[in-house]
């Protein structure tokens, strides 16, 4: 049978901020509807008995507050990064009884945002971002609505937030360190002109790495690949790192996708690997295993960082702020190990 909510819990649901455009938007259909159905005159304006009860549930749904719903934002779908981290979210998800729907920013701040608004009015319980480049105004916005959230992958410093990841500066100065202990000397790296912390953080590790070798080059050997000519920049950099004065015998790609398109040209040059170039990669590709040389790289935690980013996203659904109340380290930030996957790239 069909009841209405009394006018004591309409008032509590205007309360709670939940308004009748907000059910209206979250139910498709216009605030007049909305306002019939609430106040018991769905038979009088012919409003159909599923679409009332629709409109109810919702009602008292954004009362609570709870969706039971995870929004979980990814910078490229196609990424490894993402194909090997959603499953774990949603897994995880599953077993804390959320639901995970997933937006696609394609590195887009604009698309970003949208798509934070979006979940916001769907009224999503929290979440999970891996964010776009300069995306800060979009995080301090997410923190002053206090809506639940953890960002993955990328960080940002300037501003506090939960943040699940790993060390880029350490796996960038490992794999350098691997190339030296292998006899590499002329150790050059590819990676994307950017504003992004976590990867300037990979440059950083790979400068302080020859370092603390002794390996002082006078000319910089780090080549800045951008997005809009992106097969020329990584063409260009190969054949300038092979080549005299720099005359590499050693390439620390910042990514997969970089190694791979790298990986092409060198094949196209006919440069024998590891023979003549010797390769590593930060990140993982499938691809790599399939070579007849298969790269040797880091292999990110990525079942591990999902688990955690439901687990944390839990905890501050639950009240993370009041948690936070007086503590010193007011945000949870976790830094799990990447492990390293040795093929056949660098001498072994």
């Amino acid at each position: 049978m069909l009841k209405r909510l009394s006018k004591e819990k309409i008032a509590s649901c205007m309360k709670k901020n939940v308004s009748l455009k907000d059910i209206a938007n979250q139910v498709g259909v216009s605030v007049s509807l909305v306002s019939y159905v609430l106040n018991g005159h769905a038979k009088k304006m012919r409003v159909g008995d599923e679409m009332a009860q629709q409109i109810i549930e919702t009602a008292r749904k954004l009362k609570s507050k709870k969706s039971q719903t995870i929004g979980l934002i990814v910078a490229e779908i196609k990424y490894g990064y993402t194909i090997g981290i959603v499953r774990s979210i949603e897994e995880e998800a599953k077993k804390n009884g959320y639901t995970v729907i997933i937006g696609n920013s394609h590195e887009d701040l604009a698309l970003l945002h949208e798509l934070i608004q979006v979940f916001i009015t769907r009224q999503v319980d929290g979440l999970i971002i891996v964010a776009a480049e300069q995306s800060e105004t979009e995080i301090r916005y997410l923190k002053k609505k206090e809506i639940p959230f953890v960002l993955i992958d990328r960080i940002f410093p300037s501003v506090e937030s939960n943040f699940i990841g790993i060390d880029n500066y350490k796996v960038a100065y490992n794999c350098t360190e691997y190339l030296i202990t292998h006899g590499l000397r002329r150790i050059g790296m590819i990676n994307y002109a950017t504003s992004f912390f976590h990867l300037l953080e990979r440059n950083r590790g790979y400068l302080e790495a020859l370092k603390d070798k002794r390996f002082r080059y006078d000319k910089p050997l780090i080549r800045e690949i951008r997005k809009s000519s992106y097969d020329a920049d990584v063409e260009k950099a190969i054949r300038e790192l092979i080549a005299p004065p720099y005359s590499c015998d050693a390439i620390f790609f910042a990514t997969d996708t970089l190694a791979i398109t790298g990986l092409k040209t060198l094949i196209q040059l006919k440069r024998k690997i590891p023979e003549e170039i010797a390769l590593i990669s930060f990140d993982e590709s499938e691809a790599f295993a399939l070579l007849q040389c298969p790269i040797t790289h880091y292999r990110q935690p990525l079942a591990d960082i999902g688990r955690s980013a439901i687990q944390t996203l839990v905890e501050e659904m639950k009240g993370g702020k009041e948690e936070r109340a007086g503590k010193k380290n007011k945000w949870k930030q976790l830094y799990l190990e990447s492990r390293l996957v040795v093929g056949k790239s660098c001498r072994e």
